[in-house]
C-alpha cells in the first residue's frame, strides 16, 4: 500500500497546460485501489486547492466531492501518536514537520512507499521509501 502526498491530489485537479503530464500521472495514481491518505493530506489539499490565488481554484463543493471520493482509500488519522512520531522524525532526519508527518503517517498505516515530489526520490526512512511519480516527466 502506498501513501499519497498532497501534491499528487493537487496535480489531479490541475488544469494548467504546463502540468498536463503530471495531471495524467496523478489521475492514474488516484484510480488505484491500494492507496492510503492521511487526514493531514486531505486538509492540506482542501486549503491549497480552494485558495483564491490559485488560477484553477476549486469551489468548496468541488473540493469536498474530491475529498469524499478519497475516503474510499485507507485513511490515517491525525492522532497524538502521529504528532509525537512526526516531532521525533523531524528532529532525527532534519525534515520539515510536514514532511516528517507524511513519513510517519505512512509508517503508522503500514505503507512502505510515499508518493511525493517533495522529498528526494529513492530516500528511505526506517522502511518507508520515497518515490517521485513525476520524476521522469
Amino acid at each position: 500500500m502506498d501513501l499519497v502526498d498532497t501534491n499528487v491530489l493537487l496535480y489531479r485537479v490541475s488544469f494548467a497546460e504546463s502540468e498536463r503530464a503530471k495531471q495524467q500521472t496523478a489521475a492514474r495514481i488516484m484510480e488505484r485501489d491500494d492507496l492510503c491518505l492521511s487526514v493531514q493530506v486531505l486538509q492540506e489539499f482542501y486549503v491549497r486547492a480552494t485558495r483564491s490565488s490559485r488560477d484553477d481554484a476549486l469551489e468548496h463543493e468541488e473540493a469536498c466531492d474530491l475529498i469524499a471520493s478519497c475516503k474510499r482509500s485507507r485513511l490515517q488519522e491525525t492522532t497524538k501518536q502521529a504528532l509525537d512520531a512526526a516531532l521525533a522524525a523531524r528532529k532525527r532526519w532534519k525534515l520539515s514537520y510536514w514532511d516528517a508527518a507524511i513519513i510517519e503517517a505512512a509508517s503508522l498505516s503500514g505503507c512502505s512507499l510515499v508518493l511525493t515530489e517533495d522529498l528526494t526520490d529513492g530516500q528511505e526512512f526506517d522502511g518507508v521509501n520515497v518515490k517521485n511519480p513525476f520524476a521522469t516527466l
